[in-house]
């Protein structure tokens, strides 16, 4: 321990920056959590669906919603979220998990979502493709 006191001090410019680092990192990872949906997995969000009764937004286009998607999912494409989003309101108080193709479009739909004052709200990570990555089953 006392080698690592002298390291600090013989290169205090160098432990300086990495304390000043360590600090905005950990100042945006703070931030990043307070404001944005919570990001689950696959299984985490079987078990919401199942447990408490979740629902799955899935934000893409109809075409592609129409090719296959999580049994039970609301279709509401990110072009039409900001004009139908009071359609969610009855979902109030439930888990609502947004997905997209690959989990990127996700944060602005949830965003439209918290500004309306729709929660709790979660994102799937890695979105449908995370979805059949797992091997998961699809309804077309």
């Amino acid at each position: 321990m006392a080698e690592f006191y002298e390291f600090l001090m013989r290169h205090w410019e160098l432990s300086l920056g990495w304390g000043i680092l360590a600090v905005l990192l950990l100042i945006t990872q703070i931030k990043h959590m307070a404001v944005g949906p919570k990001s689950i997995t696959t299984q985490i969000l079987t078990n919401l669906v199942n447990r408490e009764d979740g629902v799955v937004v899935d934000i893409r286009g109809q075409s592609e919603f129409g090719k296959g998607h999580i049994q039970g999912a609301v279709n509401m494409p990110m072009s039409k979220l900001k004009d139908n989003y009071k359609d969610l309101e009855k979902y109030q108080g439930k888990p609502i998990i947004m997905v997209c193709a690959n989990g990127i479009q996700v944060n602005a739909a949830c965003e439209i979502l918290r500004k309306a004052g729709i929660s709790p709200l979660y994102k799937l990570a890695g979105g449908m493709a995370s979805w059949t990555g797992d091997n998961l089953p699809l309804v077309k």
